[in-house]
């Protein structure tokens, strides 16, 4: 009899589920509609809902051939006492999530931040696979990121570390919503592109990207500057460049403290491949203070993608075990 594990990425719109087999591939998924704002008691029914569904459309038995279910979630995570202790999308505090979705199911659950989650399955099955020390950056809305130490997610003392988008990359910069000013995912995330190209764009009416979006900055978003370059438009690569020396920056503050086997890079833009990386690893090999080290640190494209979440959430149980 096969066994199998469930993996459930909670977003702030979508809940998606997969089953995940000893090897650690996703053979199924589904997803549901987050549906907030609503109680944290329909929340977890929800999930539990999810996984049943998707064991009985897979004639997986639940209750023998699911060895536990993993969650990542966001907000601050309290991994050992099963807790969400904030979730500031959701608007929960001290949400027992661990405990509730156990009695749903019947199974074991494990939960992890949704940023170390992610990071963590690219370390079990993609672009980290086979690092010790990884670290795993997300450009999305902001900037996700997650730390493996010696094949264990850090988090820090306090369930909240491994916040990296929150470091301060330009003083008294843009105001961001931790409250500080200047912090990285105000300039190297998707979001930042998709402003900073709308921000050019204003300033310079006789570009290719007008014409590209048809004259209405509502459509611009984080491809509108690439595509635009890639065709020769000169204010698209001069965006472009600097949305990427701000990425590298940050890039080689992590190494310098860090020092990983692998940093992988994931979210949309990391589909843009080499056009992205080979650029940031020109600016960390200037900038990086080991650079004359034999070994360095090596910057690859996430693999996983969206599966990401669900890989890591379901391998949790290897993690504690």
């Amino acid at each position: 009899m096969k066994h199998y594990t469930i993996g459930v990425d909670l977003g702030g719109t979508n809940i998606a589920a997969g089953l995940v087999d000893e090897n650690d591939k996703v053979i199924a998924s589904l997803s549901c509609k987050t549906n907030l704002p609503r109680p944290e008691a329909e929340v977890e029914k929800s999930i539990a809902e999810l996984c049943r569904e998707l064991c009985q459309k897979n004639e997986i038995d639940l209750d023998t051939q699911v060895d536990w279910v993993g969650i990542g979630t966001p907000g601050s995570v309290d991994p050992e006492a099963g807790v969400v202790e904030f979730n500031a999308n959701f608007g929960y505090h001290n949400w027992k999530l661990q405990e509730h979705v156990e009695a749903l199911l019947g199974r074991k659950v494990y939960i992890e931040n949704d940023a170390n989650a992610a990071a963590y399955g690219e370390y079990i099955a993609g672009g980290a696979r086979g690092a010790k020390h990884a670290v795993v950056i997300t450009l999305g809305t902001g900037i996700g990121s997650g730390i493996i130490i010696d094949g264990k997610i850090f988090s820090g003392y306090n369930a909240a570390g491994a916040e990296l988008g929150h470091m301060v990359i330009v003083k008294d910069g843009r105001p961001c919503m931790c409250g500080r000013n200047g912090c990285w995912e105000k300039y190297a995330s998707s979001r930042a592109l998709t402003e900073d190209t709308c921000a050019a764009m204003r300033k310079n009416p006789d570009n290719m990207m007008w014409d590209m979006v048809g004259g209405d900055l509502s459509k611009v978003n984080a491809r509108t500057a690439y595509d635009a370059m890639r065709a020769g438009d000169p204010l698209a690569k001069q965006v472009v460049n600097t949305f990427v020396s701000y990425i590298a920056c940050g890039i080689a503050n992590v190494i310098n403290i860090f020092q990983p086997e692998i940093l992988c890079i994931g979210g949309g833009i990391s589909r843009e491949g080499e056009t992205l990386l080979a650029p940031i690893r020109a600016y960390v090999d200037r900038e990086e203070y080991a650079r004359a080290n034999p070994r360095r640190t090596k910057i690859v494209a996430a693999q996983l993608f969206n599966d990401a979440g669900i890989v890591g959430a379901a391998c949790l149980g290897k993690q504690r075990a």
